[in-house]
């Protein structure tokens, strides 16, 4: 470790994998909650676990994502982090917020929460994703101002690189767009409008930035390509991501009550959004043949690699399978949606995270690597959980074939329950793959303490 202030990084990622297995954990339960519809009722209701389920992706990739940042950015810049204590009081704060904001959802009924929180004062609760009561919400942006503020004032006094330029560009946006959760206008088709400024440019925008430069950093570590090479590619992959990811935006406005040249617009530009993943593909595996190390971190290449490859699958491939306007005609919000969600999310945000986890954290702890029975168990977990997910996305894919075809398209379409008895099977296959997952994370958490041959020291 190069700077002592990326030894922060260490708790945000701690946390981070805390609330990951928490996500999961209630990923299982709902996923019974399928095929079991009374299961853990009435004290875990269907709507609160899965309140409880996507918040805590949420919050535990941001975790992640300020965390990479911490470590990265001080390398980058070639200087200490600007205030390490900043950084430490943020994290107590952002952590706090986020685990009174999970047990408020546990514990209390959501119109009583809302009540409480003064909801009333300025409404922005009771919106998929963004259920956060409005103070949590403020507590969010203050964090993310004072996290912006600490990485900017570190990379303006340090080194400017292509990697933490991105970074931040990336930061910033995710900063931005997430002032439109407190824009609730009482006009339905406005309200959905701009709640996907939040959602679909966070995953489709900014966050692929932030990705993009994540891979690029571990990339340069363990291949010792020359950054100039890599730093080329990074521009093409990220132009053409803000190209095809802001105007795809209108993939989502086919069917709310906008005009219809969102069809003709969403359908074009979202068509081209498996390009930067595909570029990305051939970018982190071309880098990786031409390296000039042998790095002893297997593990963290291994999910460099297997990151671009499931991000091309899941949010390229899975996107464009019912991305263009006729198709999503049929299938929107079915369970198609529900298979690119969950490889998409994985694939893109989950595994970069995995990825700096994987590479920074055996440097935090004064190792080049982990050693070599830690590393082999967690492949074995990449290995589990990336199969695992692979099989989810299968099975909900069928599930969503088979409820688009009797729900919707047929002559005699069938209610919506009727249908999802008769999908039962593929929620029951879905749930075991869960659990197959739930394992793997396992794992990969047992490889952090995992005893074995140790790989050649960090040279200071």
């Amino acid at each position: 470790m190069k700077y002592e202030s990326q030894g922060i990084a260490k708790m945000y990622f701690i946390a981070a994998i805390a609330l990951f297995v928490g996500q999961i954990l209630f990923g299982t339960i709902m996923g019974l909650q399928y095929v079991i519809g009374d299961f853990l009722f009435p004290e875990l209701p269907f709507n609160v676990v899965r309140m409880v389920h996507t918040n805590l992706l949420i919050i535990w990739l941001l975790f992640g994502f300020m965390g990479s940042a911490y470590f990265l950015v001080p390398e980058e810049s070639e200087r200490e982090l600007f205030s390490p204590m900043l950084a430490k009081i943020t994290f107590w704060v952002f952590l706090f917020a986020g685990v009174a904001t999970i047990l408020g959802y546990l514990l209390v009924p959501y119109a009583r929460l809302a009540e409480i929180t003064m909801n009333d004062l300025l409404p922005t609760m009771g919106r998929e994703f963004l259920e956060q009561p409005t103070i949590t919400k403020i507590g969010i942006v203050i964090v993310v101002l004072a996290f912006l503020f600490n990485i900017g004032m570190t990379i303006l006094a340090g080194r400017k690189t292509v990697i933490n330029v991105v970074l931040l560009t990336g930061m910033v946006g995710l900063a931005v767009f997430f002032l439109f959760s407190f824009y609730n206008p009482d006009n339905i088709v406005l309200d959905k409008y701009f709640w996907w400024f939040v959602v679909h440019l966070w995953v489709e925008g900014v966050w692929e930035l932030i990705m993009a430069s994540l891979l690029a950093y571990v990339l340069i570590k363990v291949t010792g390509v020359d950054r100039e090479v890599i730093e080329k590619w990074l521009y093409i992959i990220i132009a053409m991501a803000l190209i095809s990811g802001l105007l795809g935006t209108g993939h989502h406005f086919f069917w709310i009550g906008t005009p219809d040249y969102w069809q003709w617009i969403g359908s074009i530009f979202s068509a081209l959004e498996p390009i930067p993943f595909f570029m990305m593909t051939l970018f982190a595996f071309n880098v990786v043949n031409k390296r000039r190390l042998d790095h002893p971190n297997k593990a963290a290449v291994l999910w460099a690699l297997g990151t671009a490859v499931m991000a091309f699958l899941g949010a390229g491939v899975w996107g464009f399978l019912h991305t263009l306007a006729p198709v999503n005609f049929y299938t929107h919000g079915t369970q198609i949606t529900a298979a690119h969600g969950h490889m998409a999310f994985y694939g893109a945000y989950v595994m970069v995270v995995l990825t700096m986890i994987s590479y920074s954290m055996p440097i935090m702890r004064g190792k080049k690597a982990a050693n070599l029975t830690a590393q082999v168990i967690e492949m074995w977990s990449f290995w589990l959980m990336t199969i695992s997910m692979v099989f989810i996305t299968l099975f909900l894919t069928g599930a969503g074939i088979i409820q688009v075809y009797l729900q919707r398209y047929s002559e005699d379409p069938l209610p919506f329950m009727v249908v999802q008895e008769k999908i039962a099977l593929f929620y029951w296959m879905r749930e075991v793959a869960g659990i197959v997952f739930l394992i793997g994370l396992i794992l990969y958490i047992y490889s952090f303490f995992a005893k074995g041959k140790e790989v050649e020291l960090v040279e200071e």
